[in-house]
């Protein structure tokens, strides 16, 4: 299987995931600002999900074009991720309903540490498949941010049984941290353009 129809199908079940979600929100009872209030934790967790699967599918998509071949190992690490991803507006779900809770809070960092531990492996499956002339193994370096994240996620499993609000910060914190482009597989791939 070429690289484009795994990354065409990893597209389109982003593109569900986010529209579960979205489909979740419910509309206020009532056409003012004050009908909105109830929904501010509601709309809070969207954004937080969204902005979580937006993260995974563009670095997804610029895993996906360092990557020279894809073994049936890729594909399954792949199917891995996607997953966890798709446990995502479940969640989201439960940790929006009852946000002042512990263990929905916790969930959501479960999945967030699973959907990590995915990418890490399906990076790892890829270098792997490609062996020693692997573009991706010298492009991730060290990774501070992909072995910073899951210690965090686990942080904040642990905090939400004490404190939901730091738990929910933590993971807030996390997205911000990767809102910053990661330019090490572009500038790889700048050095050494992937083959038509």
């Amino acid at each position: 299987m070429g690289k484009g129809r795994l990354e065409a199908f990893s597209d389109g079940v982003m593109a569900i995931i986010i529209t579960i979600m979205v489909l979740e929100v419910k509309t206020p009872e009532g056409g003012t600002l004050q009908a909105l209030r109830p929904l501010i934790p509601t709309l809070l967790a969207y954004l937080l999900s969204f902005i979580y699967v937006g993260i995974y599918w563009n670095n997804h998509h610029h895993l996906l074009q360092a990557c020279k071949r894809i073994s049936g190992s890729v594909l399954w690490a792949n199917l891995h991720l996607l997953f966890w991803l798709s446990l995502l507006p479940f969640a989201t779900r439960w940790m929006d309903d009852y946000y002042l809770l512990p263990l929905p809070t916790a969930a959501y960092g479960c999945v967030l540490l699973a959907a990590a531990i995915a990418y890490a492996f399906l990076q790892q499956r890829i270098v792997v498949a490609e062996g020693r002339e692997s573009t991706l193994r010298e492009v991730l370096g060290r990774d501070w941010k992909g072995k910073l994240s899951p210690l965090l996620y686990l942080t904040g499993i642990g905090v939400s049984f004490v404190q939901v609000h730091v738990a929910q910060a933590i993971y807030v914190g996390v997205a911000l941290m990767w809102l910053i482009p990661d330019r090490r597989i572009e500038r790889g791939l700048a050095v050494d353009p992937p083959a038509p």
